[in-house]
């Protein structure tokens, strides 16, 4: 399987018709790096923390600057091309060079997948037979509501008609995979429910529930909560149950996220599945596992039952890949143990937080844990449950493999 991305660059908010109401980029501050697994050693801050995390586009990259970067990866790359997929932190429909971008990429004769778009830069409905015609295969689409008057007050789409009809002729010819980002009291209850209807009438092959983030602690790093004051926001408890009923409402593939995905019992389904957890290594050595509010509970009980009691350190922040440095320095250091394993993808340089939990006298060994111990519903969507299961079973070898190797 040999993929091609083709990144087309923008910024949110501006190279997208505006910033939906619910946007997590809206308001964000200019932020110095918050350092994360890519900088140096010795040194905080990359390209990736500084500027691909915060979106830091200049705008659209020019069609002859992608043609040219296109090319350029093509000839790097090692057998029969099987996928293109068209990324950036702009919305894809208001590219100002779209068609001409997606003719150039299906003379490349791969399937086309729009990674994510809004729909709200296409105004005439026809662009969905254009996009067929050129080999578009898949697309994940934004839909909010399937209202159009909701569409165009949330989502400051000012042709949610056309909009939403182009979804529904694409969703006749290829796989179209559905986003909603949900905000309690506004599309949920009824309104969701004739959405998801609607979109299995018109053949959508799934949807994703996103819940609402409004505070730091679900995951606003970029300074910039609350994105929409007052608004009402879902508890973990509650939006998985709303992704349960939901699931329950339609012969469509429903996941969440964060939580969770109904039909393969992710994330963590190793927590329920004592089988399994057998054929992981005991732990026979003592670290602290720093992680978010969600995953804690569930890595308390997978690494308990290979011997490791009392290895987890939660923070207040829920998800794990978004802890940054100052999650750490909310830490008591007292009891900490003297090696510590950080989430893999989060936003921490290692050195740094070496000297913060290192402040009580006590010298501390901070490592990376590995990048994922399970997937959420946008990853779990296009996966099997045993394909889950191995990633989650990869995922905690490692990790005791480390504690293991590192641990006192």
């Amino acid at each position: 399987m040999v993929h091609l991305t083709v990144d087309i660059g923008g910024r949110p908010g501006i190279d997208c018709r505006g910033f939906c109401s619910y946007c997590y980029f809206k308001h964000a501050k200019d932020l110095p790096p918050f350092g994360c697994k890519y900088c140096l050693p010795f040194t905080k801050g990359c390209d990736y923390c500084s500027r691909s995390v915060q979106e830091k586009y200049s705008g659209f990259i020019p069609l002859r600057d992608v043609a040219e970067k296109v090319l350029a990866d093509l000839q790097m790359l090692s057998g029969d091309l099987t996928r293109i997929t068209i990324s950036g932190g702009g919305d894809p429909s208001c590219y100002p060079e779209f068609t001409d971008l997606v003719e150039l990429l299906s003379s490349l004769e791969a399937p086309l997948h729009i990674g994510y778009t809004s729909g709200k830069g296409f105004d005439d409905p026809d662009i969905a037979e254009y996009l067929i015609e050129n080999n578009l295969k898949e697309i994940s689409f934004t839909v909010f509501a399937s209202d159009p008057e909701l569409r165009r007050t949330y989502m400051k789409d000012p042709t949610p008609e056309s909009s939403l009809e182009i979804l529904h002729r694409l969703a006749k010819k290829i796989d179209v995979y559905a986003a909603l980002v949900i905000l309690p009291g506004v599309n949920d209850r009824e309104v969701l429910h004739k959405t998801i209807g609607w979109l299995e009438e018109i053949g959508v092959k799934g949807a994703i529930l996103m819940r609402f983030a409004n505070t730091p602690e679900q995951g606003l790093i970029l300074q910039n909560a609350p994105v929409i004051p007052g608004q009402q926001i879902h508890t973990i408890e509650e939006f998985a149950e709303l992704v349960k009923e939901t699931q329950q409402s339609t012969g469509m593939r429903i996941s969440g996220t964060p939580m969770y995905d109904p039909d393969i019992g992710s994330p963590f389904i190793l927590a329920n599945e004592p089988d399994y957890l057998q054929n992981l290594p005991m732990i026979n050595r003592q670290a602290g596992i720093i992680t978010g509010s969600i995953a804690g509970p569930f890595l308390k009980n997978i690494l308990a039952a290979r011997g490791g009691e009392n290895h987890v350190i939660m923070v207040k922040k829920e998800i794990a890949d978004l802890i940054t440095i100052d999650d750490v320095m909310e830490l008591d250091l007292s009891g900490i143990p003297d090696t510590i394993i950080l989430p893999g993808r989060s936003f921490i340089h290692v050195s740094e937080a070496e000297k913060i939990l290192s402040a009580d006298g006590r010298h501390k060994t901070v490592i990376r844990g590995p990048d994922m111990l399970t997937a959420d519903g946008e990853t779990s969507m296009g996966m099997t449950r045993d394909e889950v299961i191995a990633l989650e079973m990869d995922g905690f070898r490692t990790l005791i493999n480390l504690i293991n190797q590192w641990g006192t």
